[in-house]
């Protein structure tokens, strides 16, 4: 059982709980200990079923959240890029356009695969290590006669690594598909 899973269990078992004492205050003697102790039972087990409410919810809302954010942040420095003529920004907001675009589109659509995780994953890993090869080539680029503020070691790394990353999936693709007997038979 995931940890989702555990806490799903506990929040229909707060809610029953709730809705299995709710109603004795309301009959109870008003201020007796049947009242007071099956009232308290009831505010913790609501309290229980908002937070893990928040809390099985909360991934759908850091899942879109986060994505959605970096959406509206690179189409605005991507406009600002234009405005002001710096290409580098540009170059990021639309990396981070397509970058947002797809976990949303990801997080927004039923699986199309049974390894839909490790194609989401893999592409992740490989973007954060673009982002860290890039800071390093950056860093390092004038060592190597190259100005820093040049468009090459900046968009190099992502280019290198979008081209790895493509062949990469379709050898997992092909690796991971079913062959056609397998499917014949299952079916």
């Amino acid at each position: 059982m995931t940890w989702v899973e555990r806490i799903r269990v506990l929040h229909i078992a707060a809610g029953f709980t709730a809705l299995a004492v709710f109603w004795l205050p309301m009959v109870a003697r008003k201020g007796g200990r049947v009242h007071r102790r099956a009232g308290w039972i009831y505010v913790v087990a609501m309290g229980v079923v908002a937070v893990t409410a928040v809390v099985v919810c909360g991934r759908k809302i850091i899942s879109l959240g986060l994505p959605t954010l970096l959406l509206v942040s690179s189409v605005a420095i991507s406009l600002y890029g234009l405005h002001v003529g710096a290409l580098l920004f540009t170059v990021f907001g639309a990396i981070g356009f397509l970058t947002s675009g797809s976990q949303l589109f990801y997080w927004l659509r039923p699986p199309q695969s049974r390894m839909h995780w490790w194609f989401a994953h893999m592409s992740g890993m490989v973007g954060s290590s673009i982002a860290t090869l890039t800071a390093f080539v950056v860093v390092n680029a004038p060592r190597l006669g190259i100005a820093s503020f040049s468009i090459l070691p900046w968009v190099a790394p992502g280019v290198v690594g979008a081209i790895g990353l493509n062949f990469w999936i379709r050898y997992y693709q092909r690796k991971f598909a079913t062959p056609r007997r397998e499917k014949a038979l299952a079916a």
